[in-house]
């Protein structure tokens, strides 16, 4: 009603990445990863998830919550919802490519220590989910860093 995200984003977004993509949350989180991966090829990996309701795709700007790079976690999952609260889409990044993202942001003073637009979340992660075709494997990844 008011176009703004409800507060409870968080966990519908942890509930749908670990329904998924096969994960199991953990409880309570230790402060550095919300989920571990169960199954090939995220079996044992541990993933801070982040969520972004978008009512506007046009309207730049979102942001996702803030990364724990002081934590122990292997990569991150970003869901993003629709305005009704439904997935459309998963990306995930490993460690390496979100610090050294960050690392260039810092670098170039655009940005506070953890903090990434959901754009540059998405040019540098992997689409491993869509509400099209469900999971993406990887014969089928759509990779927006290849050509880079």
């Amino acid at each position: 009603m008011t176009g703004q995200p409800l507060p409870v984003t968080v966990e519908i977004a942890n509930f749908d990445a670990a329904r998924l993509l096969q994960l199991e949350l953990v409880q309570p989180p230790p402060g550095g990863y919300d989920a571990v991966g169960l199954q090939p090829p995220r079996e044992g990996l541990r993933y801070q998830i982040k969520g972004r309701a978008i009512f506007d795709e046009k309207r730049g700007g979102q942001r996702i919550g803030q990364l724990k790079l002081e934590q122990a976690w292997d990569a991150v999952l970003l869901v993003l919802l629709d305005e009704q609260y439904q997935p459309y889409e998963i990306y995930e990044a490993g460690r390496a490519q979100i610090e050294a993202a960050l690392a260039e942001a810092e670098e170039g003073g655009r940005g506070k220590r953890g903090a990434m637009s959901v754009a540059r979340f998405r040019h540098i992660a992997t689409l491993v989910w869509c509400r099209e075709s469900g999971a993406v494997d990887d014969k089928a990844i759509w990779d927006n860093t290849r050509d880079l």
